[in-house]
């Protein structure tokens, strides 16, 4: 009966889920105890009746919140996609600069380190990921071919390999390197150890998914390229990877990523990349958050040119195999 009458009467079942989602929206920021306090800054009048009701505050809050929420959603379906996309954009980063202003920073401070931590943090942070972005694709394309290998030793050194380097936390991967390589007679200093358990770590990661990338084609490719007479080593390179590709780049993408926001975990042993440097020049003068905000949206800005030249990569790929 309810059924029918939804599909009987859809705008009006549109409006009853509507009230009903505002309805939920504003039982649920009342319950995580969201703040009166701006009630009284818009309206100053209201101020003393606000500290007498301070529960009836919180919902009528609540309520102007999700109301807020609501129009915003309504004026936005008058747009287009793109519109929609850039609309989101600005509407989400006012807020989160919204939210870093709460914290009252010292933006003269944050001018006047920022420029050595660009020039020194970023361009450590830069020549450690790049680096172990190469060598740990070089292992998974090895790591990979060896998970496929029929060969026992083979196939067992590399799932050894894989469970060792996925199953151990980066950090304690980091301190074993830096302060184990020494015990055994080779000296090693933070950037090369660095460099190295992100390599090893990450090739782990990737070499599974270049596995599953290479799996990911049809038998039929391989014999088809034998058949015109060309060897394992041009099957592979000529045949299966450009294919594979496709499978792999995505996921790929994402561990690059994920390496350059984990490179921050290097500051432990000294290295002076974005992390270190934001926590000691936060130091000197007690300003922690402001240096630390000021590293987040370094990451944040090298993420996403990683991710445009991800989505490009993809795109020249997916053109590739579409024809």
């Amino acid at each position: 009966m309810i059924g029918r009458l939804i599909l009987s009467y859809p705008d009006a079942a549109r409006r009853t889920g509507g009230l009903l989602i505002l309805a939920l929206t504003t039982l649920g920021l009342y319950a995580l105890g969201v703040s009166s306090a701006w009630l009284g800054y818009l309206a100053p009048p209201a101020a003393g009746w606000l500290d007498e009701n301070p529960a009836l505050g919180r919902f009528v809050a609540a309520l102007l919140i999700s109301l807020i929420v609501a129009a915003n959603w309504k004026a936005l379906q008058q747009l287009s996609r793109r519109q929609q996309i850039i609309g989101v954009w600005i509407e989400l980063f006012a807020l989160l600069m919204l939210f870093f202003f709460s914290f009252d920073l010292s933006f003269t401070f944050i001018a006047k380190k920022i420029g050595f931590l660009i020039t020194q943090g970023v361009t450590t942070t830069l020549y450690i990921s790049a680096i172990s972005i190469v060598i740990a694709t070089i292992i998974a394309f090895i790591g990979a071919i060896a998970k496929l290998s029929k060969n026992g030793v083979v196939y067992g050194l590399a799932t050894f390999y894989t469970s060792l380097f996925r199953g151990l936390p980066l950090l304690m991967q980091i301190y074993i390197i830096y302060l184990g390589l020494p015990q055994v007679g080779y000296v090693i200093s933070a950037v090369p150890a660095g460099i190295m358990a992100l390599s090893l770590c990450y090739g782990a990661y990737m070499t599974e998914i270049f596995r599953a990338g290479i799996e990911s084609i049809s038998r039929g490719q391989t014999e088809g390229a034998t058949a015109l007479g060309l060897s394992p080593s041009q099957t592979m390179g000529l045949v299966i990877l450009p294919q594979a590709m496709r499978v792999i780049i995505p996921p790929t993408g994402n561990q690059f990523i994920a390496m350059l926001k984990d490179s921050s975990l290097v500051s432990v042993v000294g290295v002076w990349e974005i992390m270190y440097l934001a926590r000691t020049l936060g130091q000197t003068e007690f300003r922690h958050i402001e240096m630390l905000i000021t590293a987040s949206m370094i990451y944040w800005v090298l993420s996403m040119g990683l991710e445009l030249i991800q989505s490009r990569i993809e795109e020249r790929f997916g053109r590739f195999n579409a024809r």
